[in-house]
């Protein structure tokens, strides 16, 4: 006669539903300091809800979705979790942000194969912050635990925000002219792009995280979360005419500016107008990166670039100013010859 099989839970299987409610639990206060008054039903529902009347006239809704690539890796391996989140705001944010789209909320997908309450609580306490600092709502998100799918410790991470602009402020690049001036805002760090790099020559250096650079541990150097641009971007909307606008990221200065500009123009970036970053200058000695390389792989200094008829250029550059943005002008759009649109020098 056979042995009756012992009972299996969804335990047993490797999912601990109990760990995924404490999660949910300590994340409800962090999620609540991003509410806006918009956002009906609060933390727990199956979908969440944003009223949009009132608001706008012509609303426009804009949706980003991005990660963090490996810079995962990274900071598992230096055990920090807590700004991990705030790089997947701003990834998303400030895509929005390119074209005059205010972001109004947020989801997160965060996926494990085992859950760890802890790493996960502080995972999703620097999404709160970034959507704090951005100024939307975390209106909802997941948290999968999947066994098998996963090696032990490590998760990945997604994040989506819907924004909203009137359709009338829309930044399309339909006023970019012959002239306008490019104004470059500083980054805080290689932001969340190019870490595949950045790994190899940390591990060809012999990762000397503990090193000096620029007045700064490398390890914080490069794990300083993504610059969100929101609030102070959208400020500047408000009071100049700014004819378009790019969020570096992946492809940065020679695919991400480009990509705003019409066919008929192109653009001259004149790289010596602002300082290499100590960072930068460290990956590209260490890593012996071509120079081309480097532009293509990382924003070098530049997070964000607007561009703007030269008239309007000294009231913008005062307003970023009094936001404490430092800041450069960094060429100019010029007319396009043929196929060779863009000159880096």
């Amino acid at each position: 006669m056979s042995q009756t099989p012992t009972p299996l839970t969804y335990r047993d299987a490797g999912v601990d539903i109990d760990a995924g409610n404490e999660v949910v639990e300590r994340i409800k206060p962090l999620v609540r300091r991003t509410m806006r008054p918009e956002v009906l039903g609060g933390v727990g529902l199956f979908g969440g809800l944003f009223d949009l009347a009132g608001r706008y006239q012509e609303p426009v809704l804009v949706s980003g979705t991005d990660g963090v690539g490996t810079k995962l890796i990274l900071a598992k391996q230096l055990n920090r979790h807590d700004t991990i989140g705030q790089d997947l705001v701003a990834m998303c944010v400030n895509d929005v942000l390119v074209q005059g789209a205010e972001p109004l909320f947020f989801l997160d997908y965060f996926a494990t194969g085992k859950l760890d309450v802890d790493t996960t609580v502080n995972v999703v306490a620097g999404i709160a912050k970034g959507c704090e600092i951005a100024g939307c709502a975390l209106i909802g998100g997941e948290t999968a635990e999947m066994p098998d799918m996963y090696p032990p410790g490590e998760y990945d991470l997604a994040g989506f925000t819907v924004g909203a602009v009137e359709k009338s402020k829309l930044i399309d690049s339909s006023k970019v002219r012959v002239g306008d001036v490019l104004i470059g805002i500083a980054s805080s760090g290689p932001h969340s792009n190019g870490y595949s790099l950045v790994r190899k020559i940390l591990q060809r250096a012999g990762n000397p995280l503990d090193l000096d650079v620029g007045g700064a541990k490398l390890a914080d150097a490069l794990m300083e979360p993504t610059r969100i641009y929101v609030k102070p971007v959208l400020e500047l909307l408000a009071k100049h005419d700014i004819h378009a606008m790019a969020h570096v990221t992946g492809g940065a200065l020679v695919e991400k500016i480009i990509r705003v500009v019409p066919r008929e123009f192109g653009l001259e970036i004149d790289t010596s107008a602002w300082p290499l970053p100590a960072v930068f200058d460290w990956l590209q000695r260490e890593g012996n990166v071509p120079r081309a390389e480097m532009w293509r792989t990382f924003n070098c200094g530049i997070g964000f670039v607007l561009m703007a008829a030269p008239g309007a250029v000294a009231a913008i550059e005062a307003s970023l100013d009094g936001r404490g943005l430092a800041h450069w002008r960094i060429g100019e759009v010029t007319p396009a010859h043929g196929d060779d649109r863009l000159h880096i020098r």
